[in-house]
């Protein structure tokens, strides 16, 4: 049985000036920001998940070198599995990661909210050295394969979270339970 997606409200001005508030399924994609945060794609927004050889996009393009060619090259390989990896979330600006932060406190507090998203200061995603893939399959399949590549998942709740942080072929460090820990 899957889950339907999560439902936001988002208040928006009716036509003739009436508030009205609106609930409507969004995926719930790290990369993506409400209308309202003043968070753009230059800051690595994404409207939707993106192919990691998709050029012009901030998330994408100011990915470190190294995990840029990394990803690239397990899509590819994944592809010929029959498994697409896409890009849910990657380069994020200090702005974008602070409104992401911002936003789980309001909704779940601090604690809850640092077990699964970093400060600015601490997000590797502000520096370009981590990927959110997707789909599911993509993120099992790199979970499998990525340690060849030297990507590997690195919190044990995030299932879809990949940085390098192994030589290509090695085996992958021990997870941290959660983004507050480490």
């Amino acid at each position: 049985m899957s889950c339907p997606p999560p439902r936001r409200s988002l208040g928006l001005k009716a036509g003739v000036g009436i508030a009205a508030t609106l609930l409507i399924a969004v995926p719930t994609y790290a990369g993506i920001a409400s209308a309202d945060s003043g968070v753009t794609s230059a800051d690595g927004a994404l409207d939707k998940p993106v192919s990691p050889f998709a050029d012009g996009h901030p998330a994408v393009d100011n990915l470190r070198p190294e995990l840029r060619t990394a990803i690239r090259q397990a899509a590819a390989d994944a592809r010929r599995d029959g498994v697409e990896v896409l890009i849910n979330s990657g380069w994020r600006s200090r702005r974008h990661q602070q409104h992401l932060l911002d936003e789980a406190v309001a909704t779940d507090g601090l604690e809850k909210a640092r077990r699964r998203v970093n400060t600015p200061d601490r997000s590797t995603h502000v520096t370009g050295d981590a990927i959110d893939a997707g789909p599911p399959e993509a993120d099992r399949w790199l979970q499998r394969n990525g340690a060849a590549y030297g990507l590997c998942q690195v919190y044990a709740n995030e299932i879809w979270h990949f940085e390098l942080t192994t030589e290509p072929g090695r085996p992958c460090p021990p997870q941290l339970p959660d983004a507050s820990a480490g």
